[in-house]
C-alpha cells in the first residue's frame, strides 16, 4: 500500500516569510525544498505515492465519523497501524499522513503509541531529530509524547504496567536525543515545539494541542490551559537533567526568538510543578543576564531588555519572580531607568509586567515615583500600555491613587481651572487633550464644551476602569453625571464606553446610582434594544434598588411591542419579568424586594 516516492525539489531563493506552525496548523500547500527548516537529511525528500495519499484521507473521514463500539475503534486503529508499520517515518512527515496520525494516536493503546515513537526513533532513537524538526513529523512526535498523560487511566495489572513502562522509556528516550543534540532543539522551528512539549509531559502537564491553540489572541497576559497528570518518578529527575543540559545554551539562546520561547516555556511550568527547581532556574538565567559586560556603571540587563526575544524572557522572569528578585531587579539594574525603558518600543512590556508584580509589594511606591514623572511623555508616544498597568497597581496596591488621578489630570490639561475636572471622563477615555477634544488651540478663553461623546478607545476604556476601581472616584462620577443622555446612550452603545459606564454605575452608592439613572431616563427603550446597551442595563438592573427597577419598569412597559419584537430587547423584557410586572404589579414588586433583601444579605456576608 505505501510506496516510497521520491521528488527532488529545488530551492528557491529569497526571503520567503516564514509561518509559525500554530498559525500554519499543517494549513500550507505546496512546500518548497528546506522547507524553512526542515531536516530532509540529504537533500531529496520523500514523499506518500498518490495512492497512499488517498487511503490516508479516507482513513482521516473515517476518524471524523466516529466509533459506536470500542471494538470498532481497537480494530480499525490496528489495521491502520498495521499499514503503517515499518513505513512510520515517511508517513509522520507527509502532510496527509501527518493529520491522519495525529488524530489517530489519541485512540490507540499507550503499548500502540510506543511502537509508533520506537520506529520513529529507529535503531538508537537518533531519527528522532530529523521527524521532530520536520514541519509535519514534529506534530506527530508532539501527539505521542501528549498519550503519556493517559497512563494513569489504564488499570494496574502486570501487563499494563509494562505497557506504560514502554511508552515512559521512548519519552526518556527522546529526551535523552534532546539533550543530546539541545542547541539544534531548541533553536529549530519546528523541535523547539517538540521540546516544549517534552517539558510540559515531564512536569505532569499537558496543554491543548497546537492545532487547537488560537493564533489571533493579542493578550500576552493570558495564560496556556494545562491540565495536570501524575508523572512517573523517572520523568521528575529526567526533567531536572534536561533543564540543566538547556541552561548550557542560554548563551546563545536568550536573544534567540525560537529558543527563548522555550526557556519561557521551562520557567512556567517549573514553576507550576517544580517551584524549587523554578527558583534555581530563575537564580541562574538572571545571574547570566547580569553578569554580561556592559559600560561601565550600566547594567547589561538594559540591553537584554531592548531585544525582542530576550524581553520576553525577562517578561516571563518578573511574572515568576518572588519578592526578594523583583526588590533585587528594580534596585540594582531598573532604578532611574524606568522612564527611558517605559519609551522603548520594546522594554516597555517588561516595565508593564515589574508595575503589575510589584502591585503587592512595597517596591511598586517607588517604582510608582519614578515612572509618574514621565507619563506625558509615555502617552506622546503611545505606550499606553504603561499608563493603564500604573492605575490598575494603584487601584489594586490602594497606594498613591490621588498622585495617579492629578498626574492624568495634568497631562490631559484639566487639573486648571477646576471647571475643567469636569470633562476628565470624555479625555481620560479618548486620550485627547482638553485643547485637542474641545478644538482649542490655547487654552484661554472661552471654550464650547458642548462636543457630542466621541474617539472613545480600547485603552482609554481600560484606563477609566481602573480609575473606577479607586477608593475616591467623585471626579469620575462628577464628569459622568455632566454628560447629556445622548453621550450617555453613545457611551452605553459603543464596545469600549459600554464596559465604563457598567463599571461607573455598578461600583457606585444607591444615591450616585440613582443620580446617573435620572440622566439616563427616556433612554431605556433604546438601550434595551443596542446589542451592548442591553447589557449595561441587565447589569444595571442587578445592582439597582427595587424603586430605580420600579421607574426602568414603567419605562420599558409602553414600548412592549418594539421591545418583544427586538433580538436583544426581547431577553430584558423577560429577564426583568415585565409581562409579570404589567398583570400583576404587587407581586412583582414582592419578588424584587425579596431579590434586594438576598442580595444585600450576601453583600454583607463578603465584605
Amino acid at each position: 500500500m505505501l510506496e516510497k516516492a521520491e521528488e527532488q525539489h529545488t530551492k528557491k531563493g529569497g526571503g520567503q516569510k516564514r509561518k509559525h506552525p500554530d498559525e500554519m496548523g499543517h494549513g500550507e500547500g505546496k512546500r518548497k525544498g528546506g522547507d524553512g527548516g526542515d531536516n530532509t537529511r540529504g537533500g531529496a525528500r520523500k514523499r506518500l505515492d498518490a495512492l497512499s495519499v488517498g487511503y490516508f484521507r479516507r482513513v482521516g473521514d473515517r476518524l471524523g465519523e466516529g466509533f459506536e463500539e470500542d471494538e470498532e475503534r481497537v480494530m480499525f486503529v490496528e489495521n491502520v497501524l498495521t499499514e503503517i508499520r515499518g513505513k512510520a517515518a515517511l508517513v509522520a512527515t507527509d502532510l496527509t499522513g501527518s493529520i491522519t496520525l495525529q488524530r489517530l494516536l489519541p485512540l490507540a493503546s499507550l503499548d500502540q503509541v510506543a511502537e509508533v515513537l520506537t520506529e520513529l526513533g529507529g535503531e538508537t532513537g537518533a531519527e528522532l531529530t530529523a521527524v521532530s524538526c520536520d514541519r509535519c513529523g514534529g506534530h506527530v512526535v508532539e501527539s505521542a509524547l501528549r498519550q503519556m498523560s493517559r497512563w494513569t487511566e489504564s488499570p494496574t495489572e502486570p501487563e499494563e504496567e509494562e505497557v506504560c513502562g514502554a511508552l515512559e522509556a521512548q519519552v526518556l528516550s527522546l529526551s535523552q536525543v534532546v539533550r543530546d543534540n539541545s542547541e539544534e532543539f531548541v533553536k529549530h522551528t519546528y523541535g523547539s515545539h517538540v521540546t516544549r512539549t517534552l517539558i510540559h509531559v515531564l512536569a505532569g502537564c499537558v496543554g491543548p494541542p497546537r492545532t487547537e491553540s488560537r493564533p489571533g489572541t493579542k493578550n500576552r497576559n493570558v495564560p496556556p490551559q494545562l491540565t495536570d497528570f501524575e508523572a512517573p518518578t523517572s520523568f521528575w529527575y529526567e526533567l531536572k537533567s534536561l533543564t540543566e543540559t538547556l541552561m548550557e545554551n542560554i548563551n546563545s539562546s536568550v536573544t534567540d526568538a525560537v529558543a527563548s520561547a522555550v526557556f519561557q516555556t521551562m520557567l512556567t511550568v517549573c514553576h507550576r510543578k517544580r517551584p524549587k527547581l523554578c527558583k534555581k532556574l530563575l537564580a541562574s538565567v538572571m545571574q547570566y543576564l547580569t553578569s554580561r559586560s556592559a559600560a561601565p556603571g550600566v547594567s547589561p540587563l538594559l540591553v537584554f531588555l531592548k531585544d525582542q526575544a530576550s524581553s520576553r524572557l525577562i517578561e516571563t522572569i518578573i511574572l515568576l519572580s518572588h519578592k526578594s528578585l523583583l526588590r533585587d531587579l528594580y534596585k540594582n539594574h531598573l532604578k532611574d531607568h524606568l522612564v527611558d525603558l517605559a519609551l522603548h518600543p520594546i522594554a516597555n512590556f517588561p516595565v508593564q509586567r515589574l508595575t503589575a508584580a510589584s502591585a503587592k509589594h512595597k517596591v511598586f511606591l517607588t517604582l510608582f515615583d519614578q515612572l509618574v514623572q514621565g507619563v506625558e511623555a509615555i502617552l506622546a508616544v503611545g505606550h499606553m500600555g504603561v499608563i493603564v498597568q500604573l492605575a490598575e497597581s494603584c487601584a489594586e496596591s490602594g497606594e498613591k491613587q490621588e498622585e495617579m488621578m492629578q498626574c492624568l489630570l495634568r497631562a490631559f490639561h484639566c487639573a486648571e481651572p477646576g471647571s475643567r475636572h469636569v470633562s476628565c471622563l470624555p479625555l481620560f477615555m479618548s486620550l485627547l487633550t482638553y485643547e485637542v477634544y474641545y478644538h482649542s488651540d490655547t487654552a484661554e478663553g472661552n471654550i464650547n464644551t458642548e462636543v457630542p461623546l466621541s474617539s472613545m478607545c480600547y485603552h482609554g476604556s481600560r484606563l477609566v476602569q481602573a480609575l473606577a476601581k479607586f477608593k475616591e472616584r467623585s471626579l469620575l462620577l462628577s464628569s459622568l453625571r455632566s454628560l447629556t443622555p445622548a453621550d450617555l446612550l453613545t457611551l452605553a452603545s459603543d464596545p469600549s464606553g459600554s464596559h465604563v459606564l457598567q463599571a461607573l454605575i455598578t461600583t457606585s452608592s444607591d444615591k450616585g446610582r440613582g443620580k446617573i439613572l435620572k440622566r439616563l431616563e427616556g433612554q431605556y427603550v433604546q438601550l434595551a434594544c443596542s446589542r451592548l446597551g442591553s447589557r449595561v442595563l441587565e447589569a444595571i438592573w442587578n445592582t439597582a434598588s427595587v424603586s430605580h427597577r420600579q421607574n426602568i419598569a414603567q419605562e420599558l412597559v409602553p414600548g412592549e411591542s418594539q421591545l418583544r419584537s427586538d433580538q436583544f430587547a426581547r431577553h430584558v423584557w423577560a429577564k426583568f419579568a415585565l409581562s409579570h410586572f404589567v398583570q400583576r404589579k404587587a407581586h412583582w414588586l414582592e419578588i424584587q424586594t425579596g431579590e434586594s433583601k438576598k442580595r444585600k444579605l450576601f453583600s454583607d456576608i463578603l465584605e
